[in-house]
């Protein structure tokens, strides 16, 4: 068992992307994206370290292999692959081979910014993939992979190999690793804060009253 899997997987598994996102605010930290969703709504929450992958326009430098391979032979049980398409909808980056040696190899998951194709594959062997739409267009002749495991941009927000990466029908979050303890620490006192008031809620009826006294919009001061 590696260390994200033995001291953080399950209590990451016990919180929301909201939950997290609002720590981050609390904490000054850029990690919420917007607009990438699952493609399913069965899929529901899933996180794993990073391993990144950053496309570019197809051009005169060739690719020497399918995109995302590098990638998939890198990822260890339970990482994320996270691709950094620019937000493009025009040319999927993603695809049903892919998905079928992804899963394969043990991954948690593909999150996309951008599109992806082959999607009845993807649900057929129930291999989770996260993007802002599908498109039936191949990516041969119109992108190429440019880098892998190195930094990328994603969704607005900076990610590193290894970052952790938190994805449910809210969307998707990004955690750096350097900061994963205290993040994760602000993220169980907010969910603890918000069951809590919901749970007065519930068994008073005094909405307002519960309110004032958790002081929700203060909450992440």
């Amino acid at each position: 068992m590696n260390l994200f899997d033995e001291k953080y997987r399950a209590r990451f598994e016990r919180l929301s992307t909201t939950n997290v996102s609002d720590a981050e605010d609390a904490l000054g930290i850029r990690g919420a994206t917007y607009g990438i969703r699952p493609m399913r709504e069965a899929w529901g929450k899933v996180v794993g370290r990073a391993v990144t992958v950053k496309m570019a326009a197809a051009g005169e430098v060739k690719n020497k292999h399918h995109l995302g391979m590098t990638a998939i032979s890198l990822a260890g049980p339970g990482d994320i692959i996270i691709i950094d398409n620019g937000g493009r909808l025009d040319t999927s980056c993603w695809g049903g081979i892919l998905a079928n040696s992804a899963k394969a190899k043990g991954v948690g998951a593909v999150i996309v910014d951008g599109a992806t194709r082959d999607l009845d594959d993807c649900i057929e062997i129930d291999f989770p993939v996260y993007a802002r739409g599908t498109v039936v267009w191949t990516a041969r002749g119109r992108i190429m992979e440019q880098s892998t495991n190195e930094m990328i941009s994603f969704g607005g927000v900076q990610v590193q190999p290894g970052d952790v990466v938190m994805g449910d029908r809210s969307g998707v979050v990004i955690v750096p690793w350097s900061r994963v303890d205290e993040v994760l620490s602000k993220a169980e006192e907010l969910c603890e804060k918000e069951e809590v008031m919901v749970r007065e809620i519930l068994s008073s009826g005094d909405v307002l009253g519960v309110d004032s006294k958790f002081g929700y919009e203060k909450m992440l001061k």
